[in-house]
């Protein structure tokens, strides 16, 4: 019998589109999950929407519709994209589905009778956006601690979790397990910076709106988004809180691994394993917080139009390619970086000059010299040996970075022994083989040596790359292998390759790419426009938040493009007796020749942030029309530097 294998991701929040960023986890857990299969586990993996709150109720009231009618247009959108990138989960589920709104309600029912959940009256700061209670102590000035975003005061009836009665058990557990968390750098955060200081006791329920899971013996409440959305991992395969639960459950949970994101964890970590403990439930085995997929050169934003989708990055790069740098370019401890140039450079350089190129040389060698019959030969040399230790040593090298769930260090593994085959043929020039008929033995040899090369490289590749390991070996007369035949060298038999093999990767211009990706932030500005023009605005401020901004004049007294960006100026301003450096995404509207002596308007107590390696120091201000035109703002008359905006 196979050993089950259960992952899943973070339920997405069905407030709107998920950017790319967003993506990236649905892409690589789904890396993890056809990896696992193929090496013979027997998964289940879930992946699904969360659907009530606060912030869903007052989005579906802006858009005139249900909050029902709203989930189920977000939810199809989420679930359609997750289709579009190549996502192999086995349930997608919705947390309004009424078999797991029952169940949340007998596990709250549960846990209120066995003295777990008590009712009170919350008094504190809510953010809306995060959905959170925090105290006065917990804010960061005045703001929430996690978005950075205002709070809101708030008075309300609401039941309470006591999670101190168990803090001491999950320290223990961090203690017995240390395998739980990874990175390691995250379990030390929540000990110190949560579990240690001690525990508030957390709100379960809200009272003051109604677009959530009733509590079955008090209908003034709704269930909280916590305990309803985290308990999808056991809902989902068949818990039931009455005893009754699936032998689906039985086999499945625990679950071996939560893939999530790093700004979650502390809720997977802390709240999950408390609420499983009360239930008297095993914990996961693992929970895996990674980091950030963060836009080069700032914060995306519709108004911009800089915000990084899933399928229109799949309409220019395709599926694969999308997945290939989305899965390399985060580590597994940091956060990784996205641009339309970045993912231009990283896919020619990779996808079309290591494997496409490999898969396409050989290939036609293949047919040009021997009618794409590939055999060995029999005439073997020393540097076929090494050739043939890298692709063996290859699968163990793989494995080992994803049971650490190193994923971008596995890809890496992998394209060695493309960059490895490369070489190969450079070594033996089959092209100076082929002059010299007395000598086809060994151009045979050769190219064996590359195909089975090729193939156990791309079996390797399938769990990242499916749709183009199949389509490479194909072009070989050939499938991708399993797992267990990987520890061997010279399978194949013999194999006629195609007459026309397709180009398994094409390489892109950087200033087609370049001019698509404009297009669509034009679309994207037009839809924010529309939105707005539709009421999407923003909310209104009282004159106390505008108060909080420090607006002066500045005057510009040097400016150079940065070398790492098309798009970004550094100025350096005199702001009175001070003087500071400020980063800017001017560069397509302004010369650095033509800021000098300018005056602008700074926003100068911003906090400071790293562009491009310079720390920016304040913001100017900018007016953008509905074709991207800029216009700095600058005083009507001429004012010192210093001057302060009210």
């Amino acid at each position: 019998m196979k050993e089950k294998f259960y992952l899943t991701t973070a339920i997405a929040y069905t407030s709107g589109k998920p950017h790319i960023g967003n993506t990236y986890e649905a892409i690589l857990s789904d890396a993890i999950a056809r990896f696992k299969r193929a090496e013979g586990y027997d998964v289940f993996f879930q992946t699904g929407t969360d659907e009530h709150g606060q912030k869903i109720e007052e989005k579906a009231k802006a858009a005139g519709v249900t909050p029902k009618e709203y989930v189920d247009k977000v939810a199809g959108e989420i679930k359609g994209i997750w289709d579009l990138v190549g996502v192999s989960y086995d349930k997608f589920i919705r947390t309004t589905d009424k078999d797991h709104e029952l169940q949340i309600q007998k596990i709250f029912r549960k846990l209120y009778e066995q003295g777990d959940i008590y009712k009170g009256k919350y008094e504190g700061w809510y953010c809306t956006p995060c959905e959170s209670f925090w105290t006065e102590s917990q804010l960061n000035d005045g703001k929430c601690p996690d978005c950075g975003r205002e709070v809101k005061k708030a008075e309300e009836e609401a039941y309470f979790f006591k999670m101190s009665k168990y803090a001491d058990r999950l320290i223990k557990y961090y203690e017995e397990h240390p395998e739980f968390i990874l990175p390691i750098s995250r379990k030390n955060e929540m000990l110190n910076n949560f579990l240690k200081p001690g525990l508030t006791d957390l709100c379960v329920s809200r009272s003051s709106f109604k677009w959530g899971i009733p509590v079955d013996f008090d209908d003034r409440h709704v269930v909280y988004v916590w305990l309803d959305a985290l308990s999808n991992y056991i809902t989902g395969i068949g818990y039931d809180a009455d005893g009754n639960s699936t032998e689906q459950f039985k086999k499945l949970w625990p679950a071996d691994v939560h893939i999530i994101g790093k700004d979650i964890i502390r809720f997977h970590t802390i709240y999950w394993p408390i609420f499983l403990m009360a239930l008297g439930l095993p914990l996961p085995k693992k929970v895996y917080g990674h980091g950030w997929l963060l836009q080069e050169g700032g914060k995306m934003s519709k108004s911009k139009g800089n915000v990084m989708y899933a399928d229109d990055l799949v309409s220019v790069f395709g599926k694969d390619a999308v997945r290939y740098y989305v899965l390399t370019a985060m580590p597994q401890d940091n956060d990784g970086v996205i641009s339309w140039e970045a993912m231009t450079e990283k896919i020619n350089a990779d996808l079309a000059n290591v494997l496409g190129n490999l898969v396409n040389r050989t290939a036609a060698m293949s047919n040009k010299y021997f009618g794409g019959k590939v055999e060995d030969g029999g005439v073997s040399e020393p540097v076929d040996e090494d050739l043939k230790a890298v692709v063996l040593a290859a699968y163990g090298k793989v494995k080992k970075k994803m049971d650490d769930y190193r994923v971008s260090d596995a890809l890496e593994e992998i394209f060695t022994l493309f960059r490895r085959a490369n070489k190969y043929i450079d070594e033996t020039e089959p092209w100076k083989l082929a002059k010299d008929e007395s000598n086809f033995g060994r151009l045979k040899t050769v190219l064996y040596n590359l195909t089975e090369s090729i193939v156990i490289g791309l079996s390797l590749l399938y769990p990242f790359l499916p749709d183009s390991a199949v389509k490479g070996a194909k072009q070989f007369g050939l499938d991708v292998r399993s797992f267990g035949e990987l520890g061997k060298f010279g399978l194949l038999k013999e194999t006629t390759v195609s007459k026309e093999p397709e180009i398994l990767f094409n390489r892109f211009d950087i200033k087609e790419v370049t001019a698509k990706a404009e297009e669509i932030a034009a679309k994207q500005v037009a839809a924010n426009e529309k939105s707005k023009e539709n009421g999407d605005m923003k909310p209104q401020i009282g004159i106390e938040d505008f108060a909080k901004i420090e607006l002066k004049v500045a005057t510009v007294v040097a400016c150079e493009k940065l070398e790492k960006s098309n798009k970004l100026l550094k100025l350096s301003l005199k702001i009175g007796e001070e003087q500071r450096t400020v980063v800017s995404g001017i560069a397509k509207a302004y010369s650095p020749e033509y800021m000098v002596g300018k005056k602008l308007v700074v926003i100068t107590n911003l906090k400071p942030a790293k562009l491009c390696g310079v720390e920016s120091q304040g913001m100017i201000l900018c007016a953008e029309n509905k074709d991207g035109e800029l216009s700095f703002l600058s005083p009507e008359r001429d004012m010192e530097d210093g001057s302060e905006i009210f």
